[in-house]
């Protein structure tokens, strides 16, 4: 009984003008080793790959890209324990990246349909406008233009350099697809281009 009137003074509040009492801390120290595992996991996921999620969102079109690379960062984090390899987080992450993106477009479009005065002009995020250089906004309002897989096809392939099989994965789609959109994405991205010189 002592022990536990102890206990709760040590617990209870001061009293006024008497010495604080050590915070106990608010959260759980984390020692489950699959826990640490998936935090050092995840730390080095994000140093290594944010910057370049970021930019794959961006090129794809994304209105708010840090929120669509924040989503896909938390969707790995609550799966890490269900991926079977975690050397295959970069391809998972990049694929929640194309999906979010993909969602996130579609969504807009559909909102847009439904508002009287559709807004002419997207303002671009400050880490958006960073990522595009003066020479590069034309290509980009050219790739913009493009239907979202001849887009996504082409992004992954000419700009972060995957495989036709990576793409395929991050798509979800086969191996002639990825072909069929990366042909027509260039096709008509080389049209848009020189119609613009």
């Amino acid at each position: 009984m002592r022990q536990h009137r102890d206990a709760l003074r040590r617990h209870a509040a001061p009293p006024l003008g008497g010495t604080p009492v050590p915070a106990v801390p608010l959260t759980p120290a984390v020692s489950d080793p699959a826990d640490l595992e998936r935090e050092a996991g995840l730390a080095r996921l994000f140093e290594l790959h944010y910057s370049s999620m970021l930019r794959l969102a961006v090129l794809l079109g994304a209105d708010d890209p840090e929120n669509v690379v924040a989503e896909a960062y938390y969707q790995i984090y609550r799966k890490w324990r269900r991926l079977r390899d975690t050397e295959a987080a970069e391809a998972y992450l990049r694929s929640t990246v194309c999906n979010l993106t993909r969602m996130r477009i579609r969504h807009l479009q559909v909102a847009r349909k439904h508002v009287e005065k559709p807004t002419d002009e997207l303002v671009a995020s400050a880490e958006s406008a960073a990522l595009l250089r003066d020479d590069q906004r034309v290509l980009i309002d050219a790739l913009q233009q493009l239907p979202a897989r001849q887009r996504e096809a082409l992004v992954l392939r000419h700009w972060l350099g995957l495989k036709e099989g990576e793409i395929a994965a991050a798509m979800g789609i086969s191996c002639g697809s990825v072909k069929t959109h990366t042909a027509r994405g260039l096709a008509a991205l080389t049209q848009a281009m020189e119609a613009r010189r």
